[in-house]
C-alpha cells in the first residue's frame, strides 16, 4: 500500500526548463553565440548547470572558462528562477487529490537547496510538501539512495511504502537502492535515445494524473 509519494523536481514536479534554458542561452549571449532552441535544452534539462553548460558552451568542469560560464549561468538563474517556471499539467490535480487522501507527498531532487526551496515557494508548494529534500542536504545525492531514505524518514514512513516519480535513469537507481517502487515520468526531459526498458522501473506515466492509477492499486 502507497503510503507516500515523492517527486524529482526537474522535469517531473515543474517544467523548468524555460527558465533553465534562459539562463544557458544567457551565457551565450555573453560570447555572441545565438540562443539556443528549448528543443535542444530541454533532454538536459534535468542535468543542473553541468549539463547545459557543456550542452551549452562545451565546458565542464575542470575545462577552462567553466567556473565563469557557471557563475553568470547561476547568477541568472537565481533572479529569474520563475519567470516561465510552471508545474505540469495534471500536477496541481494530482496533488490536490493525494491531500484529499490525506497522503504525504514530497520533492527530492538533485538540485540545490539555495535554488530548490525559492522556487518551491514561488510555485506557491513549498508549505505544502511533507519534505524538501535537495541534492545538498545529504551528505551524497542521487543514484544514492540516501536522499529518498531521508524523506521517507522525515514523513514518518517505511521507504516500501513510498513511491517515487522521476524522469532520469537516476531517480528510478535511487529508487531501487532505497527500496522504493519507481515510476518514470515519460513525459519528463528524457533523451529520445534513452532505453526506458532497461531502466529499473515499475511503470511509466504519460501524464502526472495517471499516477494515480498506480497509487490506488
Amino acid at each position: 500500500m502507497v503510503e507516500a509519494v515523492l517527486f524529482d523536481l526537474d522535469g517531473t514536479f515543474a517544467d523548468t526548463a524555460p527558465d533553465l534554458g534562459a539562463a544557458v542561452n544567457h551565457v551565450r549571449a555573453l560570447h555572441d553565440l545565438p540562443p539556443l532552441p528549448i528543443e535542444a535544452i530541454r533532454p538536459q534539462a534535468s542535468h543542473g548547470s553541468r549539463g547545459l553548460l557543456k550542452l551549452g558552451m562545451g565546458v565542464e568542469p575542470g575545462t577552462q572558462n567553466y567556473d565563469e560560464a557557471r557563475d553568470a549561468f547561476l547568477q541568472h538563474y537565481e533572479a529569474h528562477i520563475c519567470d516561465r517556471t510552471k508545474l505540469f499539467p495534471g500536477m496541481a490535480a494530482l496533488i490536490a487529490e493525494l491531500e484529499r487522501h490525506e497522503l504525504p507527498w514530497g520533492i527530492v531532487t538533485n538540485k540545490p537547496h539555495r535554488y530548490t526551496v525559492p522556487l518551491m515557494e514561488k510555485l506557491g508548494y513549498a508549505k505544502r510538501a511533507a519534505c524538501l529534500v535537495s541534492g545538498d542536504t545529504c551528505a551524497r545525492s542521487k543514484p544514492h539512495p540516501m536522499p529518498l531514505l531521508h524523506a521517507a524518514e522525515l514523513m514518518g514512513v517505511s521507504p516500501e511504502s513510498c513511491l517515487y516519480l522521476g524522469d532520469d535513469l537516476r531517480d528510478m537507481e535511487a529508487a531501487q537502492a532505497a527500496g522504493m517502487m519507481g515510476i518514470i515520468a515519460a513525459y519528463g526531459y528524457i533523451d529520445p535515445a534513452a532505453d526506458l526498458a532497461t531502466w529499473p522501473a515499475a511503470a511509466r506515466v504519460p501524464t502526472p494524473f495517471a499516477l494515480l492509477r498506480y497509487i490506488q492499486s
